[in-house]
């Protein structure tokens, strides 16, 4: 009996890979660049209208009017943001919409967080019927509730104050559907272990359940404060003078005028306006996007 012995086969020095994946090689480059073509058009398309907004703040009146579509100014002038910052004090607008906005996310960060503990850890009779009401608030357009609102705020005697600005706005069924959510995938064994060694409920959330919800509450914080600063209507009723004014008001109220609106100082408030907003998105983006993706992944 013969045996035969098996040698590896060996490729030339020159040869190898020639023939390991010819699709990856000829097709992969190509593809490749098409999406990153096609995702360089459209992000510029995206940029395009703030490009404008920008550039265009930076024009008079007449060059806008004459030339809509333009692009880049003639004689560029920063006396739209002299404006602004000069004769509208905008410092004013710009304070009045932060302490809003910073207190509504606060009420809602804690507010918002409490109810989705209670919903999605304890037991308590009328547990499904008050997730209803929930989701029923939830599925409500802000419009029927309006009026009533408005009604309820006057009658308390808080028309043009602060607190008619925020208290309405400190939880919403949006912000307690999230938390709620992302709290049900917290393991009950966390929780039975802290009130196993004592903790009551109070600790157990502030110790146990918090800290675990980060990206939800990123999420959140971002939400509110983008429906917070960009808030029109209901700021418009409620502040009836001018020291509570919050942005978006002053932006409608004082770029249009009687006989026309001054295009340039619009689009410089605009461009103030939605600033922060860019830097907030931009610096908690990371936790909004874990957040997302961990919801995708339950």
């Amino acid at each position: 009996m013969t045996t035969t012995e098996v040698r590896p086969l060996r490729l030339e020095p020159g040869r190898q890979g020639t023939h390991a994946n010819p699709r990856r090689q000829r097709g992969m480059p190509t593809r490749q660049w098409l999406v990153y073509g096609a995702l360089v058009v459209a992000g510029a398309a995206t940029m395009l209208p703030f490009v404008w907004m920008v550039l265009s703040s930076l024009k008079t009146q007449g060059e806008i009017l004459r030339n809509p579509t333009g692009f880049l100014p003639s004689d560029p002038t920063w006396d739209n943001y002299a404006t602004w910052f000069g004769e509208l004090n905008i410092q004013g607008f710009f304070v009045n919409s932060l302490l809003v906005a910073v207190v509504t996310v606060l009420g809602n960060l804690a507010f918002c967080s409490m109810v989705g503990y209670a919903l999605a850890k304890m037991d308590f009779p009328g547990k499904r019927l008050l997730f209803g009401l929930v989701m029923v608030t939830l599925m409500t357009p802000g419009v029927v509730t309006f009026v009533p609102l408005f009604v309820l705020v006057s009658k308390l005697g808080l028309v043009n104050t602060y607190p008619a600005l925020f208290l309405p706005f400190l939880t919403t069924p949006l912000g307690v559907f999230l938390m709620r959510q992302f709290m049900q995938g917290i393991p009950d064994s966390l929780i039975e272990a802290a009130r196993i060694d004592g903790a009551g409920e109070l600790r157990t959330f502030a110790r146990i359940v918090l800290p675990l919800c980060g990206p939800p509450l990123a999420t959140l914080g971002i939400l509110t404060f983008l429906g917070s600063w960009n808030n029109f209507l209901w700021p418009l009723v409620a502040a009836q003078s001018e020291d509570k004014y919050t942005l978006p008001v002053a932006l409608s109220l004082f770029s249009t005028g009687q006989d026309a609106t001054d295009y340039g100082l619009l689009l410089a408030g605009s461009v103030l306006v939605i600033t922060p907003i860019v830097l907030l998105f931009v610096s908690l983006q990371r936790f909004f996007i874990q957040s997302v993706a961990s919801a995708g992944v339950k």
